[in-house]
């Protein structure tokens, strides 16, 4: 169990935690959530040892492995699949002494050690997780060194994940994720077997993986069983019983005081009426928790233009001249369209959102847009362009220099930014409130199309559903990509699928979406390209392709009876010395108790065994039916 108890915690003199905890039972999923800037960051820093508490105590079973994200991404020349293998510490070290160790007792706990942790099955358990967090097989095999920064984080994540820790600390995992990988990341959480710890703003995340919430709020925690939908509806239950028992004793109170006034001073009624009064006095008042006050969101509204917005006739688009990432777009955008893109990173989804932004021209074709036409673009990397010396006040000021300064003003007060935060340096906004600047900032013109790539990365929830809200009473269009499937549930009404070198329309909801993966995942398993629609090849194409399929079976078949070979040599390694520390009769002698711990891993080894060579068997036999198959 973990527990956290009378925790405390100040920030430059601020309180952010008061003599607060909970507690945790082991295996239990839970999500911590508050508004921005409440402290939940700060919280597992102190859980990891990072940070030092003012007062309290972190405890948890000693024998319990810590995991938490790197705030680093690894960026060294060893590939993918070597740095994930390599957070699995104890792992790594068993392998390594396996190599020198020569006491025969120490080799059979090296090799059952091995076994417990399924040492055997590292590699394919590395290469599932990276390939759910969006890297091939091809990838796994490069440099770290070769992937940007948010490629390399989600090789940190990976890491963390694979090293199975007893106590799993994550903060907000999906920031640096697709829609893909987060519905991967969903699965993988569900079913994750410890302790997890999880600070995060996705809604649906938090309603499918967590059993339990954590809620920060006013320096104390209050914990809630369920997802994040039934903290809501609890925490809006008790904050209206609350209110209603606060009325009630002040209805209650202002009866006996009417008492007290009446006959205070009347002699036959005295004592009653002091009686009353102490009673008062006494009366401890009903704390009311005062709703959080949540922020709006406003877009101006547009100036209404005839439809189409934008047309996109035979366009293709890319960086590099004859090399386009995107081919033959034949689109058109309407004044009340509502559309999300779904596609894996890498795809082209911020190439197309920057090609209707103009950020990038077309290599072909041709864009017809609406003579009036303006376009307001949110991207994901520009909370890391702003100038941080600056304020807000200052920014809209070089954004929109033609407009009075009340407008300025007022607009960044859509948005959140009252005459407290204006005049605050843009280094000292959380990131939260430096994407509500973002989202003035592009909107300050009125714009006829929103285009929005990942706006709600550093979004509490209530931002979230304030940018819902905010979206959905817009008077212009909007092209949305988004990790979080609230977001694109309630928001839009069309999607389009960037995949295989083109845009190109849906038909269907997130659900038939993730099916679509699901059938994609398992077509990758088996070789095939699944749901790919293409001009038919030639005969001789097929002919390739079908031969490479099979050497790519056949290839695969060799991998794993090899490895599964490889798995019966090592496991009949450990059975010989378990065996041999049997056969020692004074073991039995001098201790009874280790002697029957050696008989169970007997038996655990020889299962294991068996389990291994029937596998062994089973791949060899399929194997040996490919060979004769093809000759």
């Amino acid at each position: 169990m973990l527990t956290v108890s009378d925790l405390s915690y100040r920030i430059a003199g601020r309180e952010i935690l008061s003599s607060t905890g909970f507690s945790l039972p082991a295996g239990h999923h839970a999500g911590i959530v508050g508004r921005n800037g409440t402290g939940k960051s700060t919280l597992l820093n102190i859980i990891s040892g990072k940070l030092h508490a003012d007062s309290g105590t972190v405890e948890y079973p000693k024998l319990w492995r810590m995991g938490m994200l790197a705030q680093e991404a690894p960026g060294g020349p060893e590939s993918l699949l070597e740095t994930v293998l390599a957070a699995d510490k104890e792992r790594a070290a068993l392998l390594a002494e396996a190599e020198t160790a020569e006491d025969p007792d120490r080799i059979g706990e090296i090799h059952a050690r091995l076994i417990d942790i399924d040492a055997h099955s590292a590699e394919a358990r590395a290469a599932e997780i990276l390939a759910g967090l969006g890297f091939n097989a091809e990838a796994q095999a490069r440099p770290c060194s070769d992937f940007s920064g948010g490629w390399r984080m989600r090789v940190a994540l990976a890491a963390v994940l694979f090293s199975r820790p007893e106590l799993l600390l994550l903060d907000e995992p999906t920031n640096h994720l697709d829609l893909e990988a987060t519905l991967w990341l969903e699965g993988y959480l569900k079913n994750y077997p410890h302790t997890i710890l999880l600070v995060s703003h996705d809604r649906d995340l938090l309603n499918n993986v967590v059993d339990k919430i954590i809620h920060l709020h006013d320096c104390k925690f209050t914990v809630y069983t369920g997802g994040y939908d039934t903290f809501e509806d609890t925490r809006r239950e008790r904050l209206a019983l609350q209110a209603s028992m606060a009325q009630k004793q002040e209805a209650q109170r202002k009866h006996m005081m009417v008492f007290v006034d009446r006959f205070r001073y009347k002699a036959s009624k005295a004592r009653q009426a002091q009686s009353r009064l102490k009673a008062i006095e006494k009366m401890k008042p009903i704390a009311v928790a005062a709703e959080e006050r949540g922020v709006e969101f406003d877009f101006p509204e547009p100036q209404e233009l005839p439809p189409p917005l934008m047309t996109l006739d035979h366009v293709s688009v890319g960086y590099e001249p004859g090399k386009p990432i995107l081919r033959k777009l034949d689109l058109r955008l309407d004044p009340d369209d509502r559309i999300a893109l779904l596609g894996s990173n890498g795809n082209g989804k911020s190439t197309f959102v920057k090609l209707l932004a103009q950020r990038l021209q077309p290599m072909e074709g041709e864009i017809r847009r609406s003579n009036k036409i303006r376009v307001g673009y949110f991207a994901q990397h520009q909370a890391e362009e702003l100038d941080l010396d600056a304020t807000a006040l200052i920014l809209m000021d070089r954004a929109a220099p033609n407009i009075t300064p009340e407008k300025r003003r007022g607009h960044l007060g859509r948005f959140g930014f009252g005459p407290d935060k204006i005049n605050t340096r843009v280094g000292s906004l959380s990131g939260g409130e430096k994407a509500r600047l973002l989202l003035a900032l592009m909107s300050w013109s009125a714009p006829n199309i929103l285009l929005m790539d990942e706006p709600t990365n550093h979004l509490d929830v209530d931002s979230r559903q304030a940018l819902v809200q905010a979206i959905n009473d817009f008077g212009g269009a909007v092209v949305l990509i988004s990790h979080d499937p609230h977001l694109i549930e309630l928001c839009a009404d069309r999607l389009w699928l960037v995949k295989d070198g083109t845009v190109r329309g849906f038909d269907g909801d997130l659900d038939d979406y993730r099916q679509l993966l699901l059938d994609d995942a398992r077509a990758a398993a088996r070789g095939e390209s699944a749901g790919k629609k293409s001009d038919r090849p030639s005969r001789k194409e097929e002919r390739r392709q079908a031969a490479h399929q099979r050497a790519v079976k056949r290839a695969q078949l060799e991998e794993q009876a090899e490895r599964s070979s490889r798995a019966v040599e090592k496991l009949t390694q450990a059975l010989k010395l378990v065996e041999a520390k049997l056969a020692d009769p004074k073991l039995y002698e001098r201790a009874p108790a280790e002697a029957a711990d050696w008989q169970k891993k007997h038996a655990e080894v020889s299962q294991k065994l068996a389990e291994a060579e029937e596998s062994w068997l089973e791949a060899q036999g399929t194997l040996e039916g490919k060979v004769a198959a093809e000759e």
